[in-house]
């Protein structure tokens, strides 16, 4: 059953984590972010959390307006959860220097996604070039403009080259893009259309992104 549970104190900041602080609420956040999903989706994301403990947060997240669930029980947030972005990519700067988990620890698409959009400086005077990635079979276009990554869920209408790959090899190819050939050549990622296009993406994480963010150093600690 969802949790009833309070700290009984006024200051803000109980009072959110009354609504957010249980274990995995605010991991459930984090993979709405970028996409609805449906209630298997967020099970595969988060494969740690039981089925039971996933429907009490769910429950308890949308009777507190976090998130909300249509007809067809997708997931998604309100306008209300999605202001937690900022305090979530906050949190992840300042968890940068706490120990990785044990063997086997997760790792979601969404995580890796987050880390790219956030770290990544493509050239802005470079034209637009549109990615198509595929992440443990899930699909995203990827789109660098402007000088800035753009992440959405589900197929481009055209796309210069689509990589196939699971999270944490892709999480390896941020921390170093000089992998790229040999995670394709052991099966581990496949690549189709242009190579550059893959290469340009990956090194606007590596080249850049760490010394712009840093939640960007998270990824060598993902890779691992």
């Amino acid at each position: 059953m969802p949790t009833s549970r309070s700290y009984r104190d006024s200051c803000g900041i109980a009072r959110a984590l009354d609504v957010v602080g249980e274990r995995w609420a605010l991991l459930v956040v984090r993979e709405l972010l970028l996409t609805p999903q449906r209630f298997s989706e967020l099970r595969q994301a988060l494969p740690h959390v039981s089925s039971n403990l996933l429907a009490d947060r769910l429950r308890e997240l949308e009777h507190n307006a976090v998130i909300r669930r249509s007809p067809e029980r997708v997931y998604e947030l309100t306008e209300r959860g999605r202001r937690l972005e900022p305090i979530l990519v906050a949190l992840g700067d300042w968890g940068i220097d706490a120990p990785e988990p044990s063997a086997p620890a997760a790792l979601s698409a969404t995580s890796v996604l987050i880390l790219l959009r956030g770290a990544a400086r493509p050239d802005p005077a470079a034209p637009p070039t549109v990615c198509r990635l595929e992440l443990d079979g899930r699909v995203w276009t990827v789109r660098s403009v402007s000088g800035r990554v753009e992440v959405q869920a589900g197929e481009p209408a055209t796309a210069a080259v689509s990589l196939r790959t699971d999270p944490r090899t892709y999480s390896a190819l941020l921390t170093d893009p000089a992998k790229l050939a040999g995670v394709c050549a052991d099966g581990s990622a496949a690549v189709v259309g242009d190579m550059s296009a893959v290469e340009r993406l990956l090194r606007s994480v590596q080249d850049e992104g760490k010394s712009s963010s840093p939640m960007s150093s998270s990824l060598s600690g993902s890779a691992k």
